[in-house]
């Protein structure tokens, strides 16, 4: 090999390192920028809400990429949140406030409303898969119709519970997630561990189980599973299910956190969750992605959130750079899915 032509390779070489790894580059530059804008960025203490914050992130993402991984996708997300964060919220109300939604109702255990909001997400998930496997529709608007129904449906209970905004939680409930495990110098909230035994449990499923390999065989080449004996159908709607449980338990986690929910509560969650799974190398052709790489997607993603928020950045422009980083990220992965073919 001849001196022209190493340099030749060695500029192909790094071009196309550049090109498949452009969306990091973009996200480093905006971190950059941020510490720019205000050095008082980083500190332990930013860094400990970003952790919180992303901890019901990573729950959502993580029940999105299996749909991805499937070579789907779920724009039900945000109103799967708001349902459940309404459902929790209006049944773990402070047992002493004169204005409770359900004044004749005993108390609860915190559990309790925290399992019907994840039984009625779960369902409702289950349903779209299996709309999807069945009937062979397009996972984008069996999911936009759900979208829809779900909001309809919680809107339609927001206005019965009153029409505002449902608040003096339970100090159970809010203790539950606003809450946290001291060890030593140490303080680690509640929301940072139960992502982390989500994110266990979900890796055992992808990597240890008959379904995240059935998943992952689906999602590369459903026709190729099919002959080889996988049950496609039952995949999709046991992935779809884990989906809906996900949501369920990140929206009751998340209205527990911020102490009070609406019908509007989560919307939009669902273009961060893609655009996490996509930055975290999550096909959107199915068959490609890992729970490392879905966890690092948020923690990026939420990096970005929460500086461009600290450095007061306009949220129409906060708009424009999501709406970039997604275009990016899904270019790069069609560049790869079809160099690969």
């Amino acid at each position: 090999m001849n001196e022209t032509s190493v340099k030749k390779w060695n500029k192909s070489t790094v071009a196309d390192f550049l090109i498949n790894n452009a969306i990091y580059v973009v996200l480093l530059l905006l971190v950059i920028v941020i510490i720019c804008m205000d050095s008082s960025f980083l500190s332990v203490q930013n860094f400990k809400f970003i952790i919180t914050q992303a901890s019901t992130r990573v729950i959502l993402a993580l029940g999105v990429a299996g749909l991805l991984v499937l070579a789907g996708t779920d724009l039900s997300v945000g109103r799967m949140v708001g349902l459940s964060a309404v459902i929790s919220a209006s049944l773990l109300q402070a047992p002493d406030y004169a204005r409770r939604i359900f004044p004749d109702m005993p108390q609860l255990p915190v559990f309790a409303p925290i399992l019907l909001a994840i039984l009625c997400t779960a369902i409702a998930s289950t349903i779209s898969g299996y709309v999807i496997a069945k009937f062979k529709v397009t996972a984008f608007i069996v999911t936009l119709s759900m979208q829809l129904i779900i909001y309809g449906v919680a809107s339609l209970y927001y206005d019965y519970t009153g029409g505002s905004p449902i608040a003096n939680l339970d100090e159970r409930f809010k203790y539950f997630a606003q809450g946290s495990l001291r060890l030593g110098p140490v303080e680690i909230p509640f929301l940072v561990i139960y992502a982390a035994i989500t994110v266990a449990i979900v890796w055992f499923i992808w990597n240890k189980t008959r379904l995240g390999k059935n998943m992952f065989a689906v999602g590369g080449n459903e026709e190729a599973a099919t002959v080889s004996g996988v049950n496609v159908i039952r995949t999709i709607v046991l992935v779809s299910m884990l989906a809906g449980i996900l949501y369920g338990f990140a929206g009751s986690l998340e209205v527990a956190r911020t102490g009070s929910a609406t019908n509007n509560i989560g919307n939009g969650y669902e273009l961060d969750a893609i655009a996490a799974c996509v930055v975290g190398g999550v096909s959107f052709n199915g068959g490609v992605g890992s729970i490392a790489g879905v966890v690092s997607g948020v923690l990026m993603f939420q990096v970005i959130n929460y500086g461009l928020n600290y450095v007061d950045v306009s949220p129409y422009i906060q708009y424009i750079i999501k709406g970039l980083i997604i275009v990016i990220a899904v270019a790069i992965d069609t560049r790869k899915y079809i160099k690969k073919k």
